[in-house]
């Protein structure tokens, strides 16, 4: 049984490509993600983890290389194969929760269920369920205006796993707390991730966290490298 749910294979990255300021932010990066893995993406600012995160999760494209998920190459792939793909298999969660203002918490992880087919009674059920388990089932009803950061953050974890997705990626999802609530924030990340048999990918600048991790992978001159 194959056990690698992501896998960059020599993936690389050109900005400005053929002119005079050409910037190559990666160069033949390699990556193996195996099911219930959680690693950790360290690197400077401005160094293109964001970069490597919209490529790992299909929403741009390699300039060279491979980006297989649970086993499929979907690098060339049509623009609505890789769509599919990414609505199935891959879950963001980014710095800001950009949840939508007019719905509800709850609403907010319903609704992308629905885009997929699940019926609203079925996608609420799922709803319910993950609030309960990172802590704010009773924050439900109340839309994101009325929630503290850290419950907005835990909503758009929920959000993330809510299609059942096979690797969520995170691009630093406690760099917009403060120091307790980002540990808090995190703990209830890792125990979703536990707790579902998913894979993560996280993008961080906070080595504590990084090092509660299974592994730490860092960034350095458009290679990914082990820490």
């Amino acid at each position: 049984m194959n056990d690698v749910v992501l896998r960059l294979n020599g993936v690389e990255k050109i900005y400005n490509k053929g002119l005079s300021n050409e910037v190559h932010v990666l160069r033949g990066v390699d990556l193996t993600l195996k099911v219930g893995e959680m690693v950790a993406l360290v690197a400077p600012s401005g160094a293109g983890k964001s970069t490597l995160l919209h490529i790992a999760g299909l929403l741009d494209t390699p300039d060279a290389g491979d980006v297989s998920v649970g086993g499929e190459v979907l690098s060339g792939r049509s623009d609505r194969r890789r769509t599919n793909a990414r609505r199935r298999d891959v879950g963001f969660v980014y710095q800001f929760h950009h949840l939508l203002p007019e719905f509800t918490a709850l609403e907010n992880i319903a609704v992308p269920q629905m885009a997929n087919g699940v019926a609203k009674p079925v996608a609420e059920a799922r709803g319910v369920e993950l609030l309960g388990r990172v802590g704010v089932a009773q924050r439900a009803g109340h839309r994101p205006a009325a929630l503290s950061g850290g419950e907005q953050q835990r909503v758009a974890f929920c959000r993330a796993l809510a299609n059942t997705p096979r690797v969520i990626l995170a691009d630093e999802p406690t760099g917009n707390l403060d120091p307790a609530t980002a540990d808090q924030v995190f703990d209830a990340l890792m125990e979703l991730v536990r707790d579902t048999g998913l894979s993560a990918l996280v993008a961080t600048h906070n080595m504590e966290l990084a090092a509660r991790m299974d592994r730490v992978v860092k960034l350095e001159d458009g290679v990914l490298v082990d820490a």
